[in-house]
């Protein structure tokens, strides 16, 4: 029997990232109390974050509070984060994915390193494929260009084989100034890269998004369908809900100069 697609919905708005946390959580629980019927879905999330710096669960409390106090008064948002991995920063210019899936549903099920490979290889794929760019191998998770240049993050977690948090991925070089103020993943000796750059011409994140769909569908060997909220009951309502909060927020800072 065929899985169900996916449904996919694209914010405009860039999101806060607390918000976004909370939408994340309540998807998860729709997904929990629907499950014994499989009248659950799959949902994958493409979105902006305002500017914003998460840890992981690697840091030490001492750490967190000296990060804290240093970025917020940059002018970002800091936010402890249950994925796995260390400080990273999320914001304008950077598609960011969280695919809500049940790594269940397929036969054998989905393990969880198979499902951050696949994510990755989505990532390489779509790169190279759509924008002519060739990443190299490493040792760490996420995408590189060469071995001193990071292009896309992934971090994850999975609770009862329900998966949320996912991956990043720059498009502008918007988010390079920010992600100069930090060592971001823990590797001091890699700075960010971004599309763009790489490319040597403009791009913007809403035309990433359909070639990304295309390729998640691919990786994963699921059809992808748009997800309309005005019909999409009470998930509809949270995703509209928080539509709403991030229009009404305030405009962010622009990154300080690292130089």
């Amino acid at each position: 029997m065929p899985l169900p697609p996916i449904l996919y919905h694209y914010f405009h708005t860039p999101l806060p990232y607390t918000r976004t946390l909370l939408l994340q959580e309540k998807i998860h629980q729709l997904q929990l109390a629907s499950r014994r019927s499989s009248s659950h879905h799959d949902i994958l999330l493409l979105l902006q974050h305002r500017p914003v710096y998460t840890s992981g669960r690697r840091q030490t409390q001492e750490e967190l509070q000296t990060e804290r106090a240093r970025l917020t008064a940059i002018g970002a948002d800091f936010v402890v984060a249950a994925r796995g991995g260390q400080l990273t920063y999320h914001g304008p210019g950077q598609l960011v994915g969280y695919p809500l899936l049940d790594l269940a549903r397929t036969s054998p099920p989905m393990g969880i390193r198979d499902y951050i490979c696949r994510m990755q290889r989505m990532i390489q794929s779509y790169l190279q494929h759509t924008h002519g760019i060739t990443h190299v191998p490493s040792d760490h998770t996420g995408v590189f260009l060469d071995s001193a240049t990071k292009i896309a993050s992934i971090g994850v977690q999975v609770r009862h084989r329900l998966t949320t948090h996912g991956f990043a991925m720059n498009v502008t070089n918007e988010p390079l100034e920010w992600f100069g103020r930090i060592v971001a993943c823990g590797l001091a000796d890699v700075k960010a890269g971004c599309i763009a750059e790489a490319k040597g011409q403009s791009v913007g994140v809403e035309d990433v998004v359909p070639g990304i769909v295309e390729a998640f569908g691919t990786l994963y060997g699921r059809d992808m369908e748009k997800l309309y909220p005005q019909n999409a009951g009470e998930l509809g309502e949270a995703i509209l809900a928080l539509e709403e909060d991030a229009l009404a927020a305030r405009e962010w800072l622009k990154a300080p100069s690292s130089n």
